[in-house]
């Protein structure tokens, strides 16, 4: 258990609501789509869903970064996740550490708990329990980067997703590299547009941000050093 998933939570009960696409931007097609992860048929068959309070942040927060940088737009990678693809996800995200990092076939299970650390440094569990959803299964948190005018996405220095150390948001912080100080200023820029509106930002993952959930409580509370803030979002 991480220790976000110790905080308790109340759902407000707030839809779960489409997300208004022609204001940001997206890839098509989605990236855990193409790679055949199991949407199910429901209303919230996409990842582009919020609850809707969160989508209301989400666009304050692009708002809040065009006012200063008219060039710039937010690009959704991921919204809404079911725990099924959760699942998948993880498990694709095991296989391909298995092929990249030369593990020899059958795997040891000591072998098989050192790539179940590093898959759990940044997906969450798939739980079905309540009390602990993965943050996307919230409807509350999202992957997200920066595009220009002409839709390209700005280099932040590591693609979403990546396991990988230069992964932490503030990995190249300290750089004595104009490229890489450059990634920084990159981060900062999604960052402060996000924390304008109320978001939090994961520890380990520059692209991903919550409100409402249990990560977000957490992260909350560490920085107020209180205890006072639960989740109003549980799994959808």
């Amino acid at each position: 258990m991480k220790p976000y998933q110790q905080i308790p939570i109340i759902d407000c009960h707030e839809p779960l609501v489409p997300i208004p696409l022609e204001i940001f931007a997206i890839q098509t097609p989605h990236a855990y789509q193409k790679l055949g992860a199991p949407y199910p048929n429901s209303k919230a068959n996409s990842p582009y869903y919020l609850r809707v309070g969160v989508l209301n942040s989400l666009i304050a927060a692009q708002t809040h970064l065009q006012q200063q940088h008219q060039e710039l737009k937010i690009m959704i990678f991921d919204a809404y996740r079911p725990v099924e693809v959760q699942q998948f996800m993880v498990n694709y995200t095991f296989t391909e550490i298995v092929k990249t990092q030369g593990y020899k076939l059958p795997i040891s299970e000591n072998q098989r708990q050192d790539i179940l650390e590093q898959v759990y440094q940044f997906w969450a569990t798939p739980s079905l329990d309540p009390a602990t959803p993965p943050p996307h299964s919230t409807g509350a948190a999202l992957d997200i980067t920066l595009v220009d005018k002409n839709h390209q996405q700005i280099d932040m220095g590591s693609a979403i997703d990546e396991i990988s150390p230069r992964s932490y948001p503030n990995y190249f912080a300290n750089s004595n590299s104009i490229t890489e100080q450059q990634y920084h200023h990159h981060r900062e820029l999604l960052r402060e547009a996000m924390f304008s509106a109320g978001f939090k930002q994961h520890l380990n993952e520059w692209w991903h941000f919550s409100l409402g959930d249990q990560m977000w409580a957490w992260l909350t509370n560490q920085e107020q050093n209180s205890h006072q803030f639960i989740a109003k979002y549980g799994r959808v």
